[in-house]
């Protein structure tokens, strides 16, 4: 595969013509990209002159990615923006003012919502972040297990500006920081740049703008090249043994390696490493 390859221009060995209709998961503030294998997934938010705000209709799009994910092959899903802006956060012309405590639950639940939703999703995300990344695009990117950032990136929780206090955000996000260096960035609204995002933990890596795009595709490579299997039952087991104390954690792990070492993916992959070949991954 080419370094400059698009999304429809992917393709693995043994890789098929695409089954996955892109046009019926995106709409008009989410253009969604399928790679011609079905691994990945990329969606992009699409609203430049709402600096790429999470409106309903992104929110809905982002759902219908993540179970379009679920129901097909896909082991990777690219999330970024459009116009050189990650995410502004929400729209703040979509809250229910004057609306009642009822409707702000459910306006502010959209993005609960979507964070626990990407949790669960069997695919790895990927935050491809160039560009101001703030608030509730903040709490998106913390949601991804993997952040590549742009040096010109820049990133915070500018919430308080308006008296409001980043809480949905903050459940991704101080699970991915150092402590203080996260509730700096909750209660002053700093933005901070892509080097300071790596130091605290917030960000996987950081590369120069012009290698940027290359740098998020190799990533994207190298993890849709992964088992099925494998990608599926070890993130969930990632994120169920984060709540346990140690010893229940190394119990449920003990469990969990046993089932992923009995899967057909295990066997092919340690039949594949001792026969020289590269590995045909069955997703069982």
């Amino acid at each position: 595969m080419g370094a400059h390859a698009t999304p429809n221009e992917r393709r693995l060995p043994g890789g098929r013509s695409p089954v996955t209709d892109a046009e019926t998961l995106g709409n008009d503030d989410l253009s969604v990209s399928v790679s011609d294998d079905e691994l990945v997934i990329e969606a992009t938010i699409d609203r430049p002159e709402r600096r790429n705000a999470l409106g309903e209709d992104v929110m809905a799009g982002l759902h219908a990615v993540l179970a379009a994910a679920d129901d097909g092959p896909a082991r990777v899903i690219v999330i970024r923006g459009a116009g050189g802006t990650f995410c502004s956060g929400g729209d703040l012309s979509e809250f229910p003012i004057g609306q009642g405590a009822q409707a702000y639950r459910e306006g502010f639940g959209a993005l609960a919502g979507l964070i626990r939703r990407m949790q669960e999703t069997s695919s790895l995300t990927v935050a491809a972040v160039d560009g101001p990344c703030l608030a509730g695009g903040l709490g998106l990117a913390a949601s991804c297990e993997f952040v590549v950032a742009s040096e010109d990136a820049t990133f915070g929780t500018p919430e308080v500006d308006v008296g409001l206090f980043p809480a949905q955000a903050l459940a991704p996000i101080m699970r991915t920081v150092t402590e203080k260096a996260g509730l700096k960035l909750l209660f002053t609204g700093e933005r901070i740049d892509a080097a300071r995002a790596r130091e605290i933990g917030l960000v996987t890596d950081v590369h120069p703008p012009e290698a940027f795009e290359d740098a998020v595709e190799a990533l994207v490579d190298e993890l849709a090249t992964n088992s099925p299997v494998l990608i599926g039952m070890g993130k969930e087991a990632y994120y169920a043994q984060r709540g346990m104390d140690f010893e229940a954690a190394l119990s449920y792990l003990k469990e969990m390696i046993a089932l992923i070492a009995m899967s057909e993916d295990t066997e092919e992959g340690i039949d594949a490493f001792l026969t020289d070949r590269e590995p045909e991954w069955r997703g069982r």
